[in-house]
C-alpha cells in the first residue's frame, strides 16, 4: 500500500521544519510527503527543498498563489499530484509520533476512514521543543511536556497509552465524534476522489468535518484511532478565523448531513 501524508501549511516555516523532522524519524519510512501550501512566501519553499534533497525523504511541494484562506483548494491540488493508494491528511504544525504512519497504514481498512488524536500544546511548550528533542523523542515524553509548560491534562492518556498498550481500548471507550479532523485523519484516495475532494466554497472551520460526512454518506464508515496514532499540535494565531464564514460553512455542512451528499460540485473536477 503506497501511502501520501499530506501536510496543509501557509506561512509557518518554523513549525513545518519541526514536522517535516517528526516525518524523517518514522518507523515507517515507506511514505510521500506532499506538502499543500496555500500560498507561502519563499521561505517554506526553500526548507522543503532542503529536506527533499535528503534521500531517502521523498517530498513535494504543491503551492498556489497567496489570495486569502484557500485550504480546500490546495488539498484538492495535492490529492490530485498525490502518488498513493492511500492518503493521511495532516497539517503543518502537528509533529508526528515516531509511529504515526504506522499506525495509519496498520488500521487502514477498505470501507473506512480513519479519525486519529492530538494533544493542542500551548505556545511556551511549541516554542520548547527543538528538533533534537523531536529526534530523541523527548518531545512525546509527559515528564519533558510538563517542565515545559504543558500542564497536566487527561489529553496526557493520549500520550501514555502506547507505552501501557491501552490504546485499543482507549479508541473503544472514546466518547470523542468520528468526525474527520484535519490535522489527523486519513482516506484511501479512491474514497476522496468518489466525494470531490473538499469543497471549496469553503474558509476556515469545519470544512474537514463536512469531507468526513460525504465520504460517511458514500458508505466510508469512520474508525476512532486517536489513542493510536498521535500528533503534538503547536499553538499558532488564526487570524484567518472569521463568525461569518463560520456560519456559512455550517449551512454548508448541514445541506450535505440533511441531504446526505456524497459529492461536492465545489471541489474536484
Amino acid at each position: 500500500m503506497k501511502i501520501s501524508v499530506i501536510v496543509s501549511t501557509y506561512n509557518s516555516p518554523a513549525w513545518l521544519e519541526k514536522v517535516l523532522t517528526g516525518y524523517a524519524c518514522q518507523t515507517d519510512g515507506d511514505f510521500e510527503i506532499v506538502v499543500a501550501d496555500d500560498g507561502s512566501a519563499p521561505a517554506t519553499r526553500e526548507l522543503i527543498e532542503r529536506f527533499a534533497a535528503t534521500p531517502p525523504f521523498r517530498v513535494h511541494h504543491v503551492w498556489h498563489e497567496d489570495d486569502g484562506f484557500r485550504k480546500c483548494a490546495i488539498l484538492n491540488k495535492a490529492i490530485a499530484a498525490a502518488e498513493g493508494d492511500y492518503l493521511i491528511f495532516t497539517d503543518g504544525d502537528c509533529i508526528p509520533r515516531v509511529d504515526f504512519v504506522a499506525m495509519h497504514r496498520a488500521f487502514a481498512t477498505p470501507g473506512r476512514f480513519l479519525s486519529g488524536g492530538y494533544c493542542k500544546l500551548p505556545m511556551a511548550t511549541s516554542k520548547a521543543i527543538s528538533n533534537d528533542d523531536i529526534r530523541s523523542g523527548r518531545a512525546f515524553s509527559v515528564l519533558w511536556l510538563m517542565r515545559h509548560g504543558y500542564a497536566p491534562t487527561l489529553k496526557w492518556l493520549k500520550i501514555l497509552s502506547r507505552p501501557w498498550r491501552i490504546d485499543g481500548a482507549l479508541n473503544a471507550l472514546s466518547p470523542a465524534r468520528t468526525t474527520f479532523n484535519g490535522n489527523d485523519s486519513s482516506c484511501w484516495r479512491e474514497d476522496a476522489l468518489r466525494v470531490g475532494g473538499f469543497d471549496e466554497r469553503m474558509g476556515y472551520g469545519g470544512e474537514d468535518r463536512e469531507f468526513g460526512y460525504r465520504l460517511t454518506n458514500a458508505g466510508i464508515a469512520p474508525k476512532v484511532i486517536r489513542y493510536s496514532a498521535l500528533c503534538l499540535h503547536l499553538d499558532h494565531a488564526r487570524g484567518y478565523k472569521d463568525p461569518e464564514i463560520r456560519r456559512r460553512n455550517e449551512a454548508i455542512i448541514e445541506q450535505t448531513r440533511k441531504k446526505g451528499a456524497v459529492r461536492t460540485e465545489f471541489g474536484m473536477r
